[in-house]
This record gives C-alpha cells, sequence and structure tokens, in this order.
C-alpha cells in the first residue's frame, strides 16, 4: 500500500493524467487509480471530490452534468481543460525530476574507508 502522505502529493497530475484519456466521472477515476495502481492507492469520495472541486475553481478541469437514460441520475463528468494540459506538463516535468533525485540518491554506493 502506498502511504496516504504520497498518494496525496501525487493526486492533482494522477487525475490530470486519466482525465487527458477522456472525460470521466468520480466513481470511474477511483476505479481507474485503484487498475492502475493494482490496489496499492486507494482513494475514497471523501478525497476526491474536493480536489476535483479545487481542480474545477483553478482553471485546470471543467464539468458537466449528463443524463444517462431516464431511469439514471444525472452523472458529473470531467474534463481536462488547456491550462489543465500545461499544468499536466509542468507536473511532468517535476516529478521526473523529484524520481531523478531519487534514482541518484538511492544508487549512490556506500563510502569504503
Amino acid at each position: 500500500m502506498i502511504s496516504k502522505n504520497l498518494t496525496a502529493a501525487s493526486t492533482k497530475p494522477i487525475i490530470l493524467g486519466i482525465l487527458k484519456q477522456g472525460t470521466s466521472y468520480g466513481y470511474l477515476i477511483i476505479k481507474k487509480i485503484k487498475e492502475l495502481s493494482g490496489g496499492k492507492m486507494k482513494y475514497s469520495d471523501g478525497m476526491l471530490y474536493p480536489v476535483l472541486h479545487r481542480l474545477e475553481k483553478d482553471g485546470l478541469i471543467e464539468s458537466k452534468w449528463v443524463m444517462e437514460d431516464d431511469s439514471a441520475r444525472p452523472r458529473k463528468y470531467y474534463e481536462i481543460t488547456e491550462a489543465g494540459k500545461q499544468e499536466l506538463v509542468q507536473e511532468q516535468q517535476q516529478w521526473s525530476q523529484v524520481n531523478a533525485v531519487l534514482n541518484t540518491i538511492w544508487d549512490v554506493k556506500p563510502s569504503t574507508t
């Protein structure tokens, strides 16, 4: 299981990355994260929806209510904006830099004196 702190830190790029693949709704985003992480990352409604609202407030995603058929309740679908795509590029660069630093640190051989 991946720690809650690391999961929380990676929420923004993960959600933007999923929405770059196409429009989605909350439950499907949660399911996709679980699937992509092999069950090692678990998101709850209480964790996901505040992030979605913040990303929407920041102009990185947009939402719309959709009625799929007459018997179902409407679903709120989210999609990434152009600003969100630009933000995702920046997030990818930052996470790549963090990954490079960690790989460098982990590959350092202990000194023998």
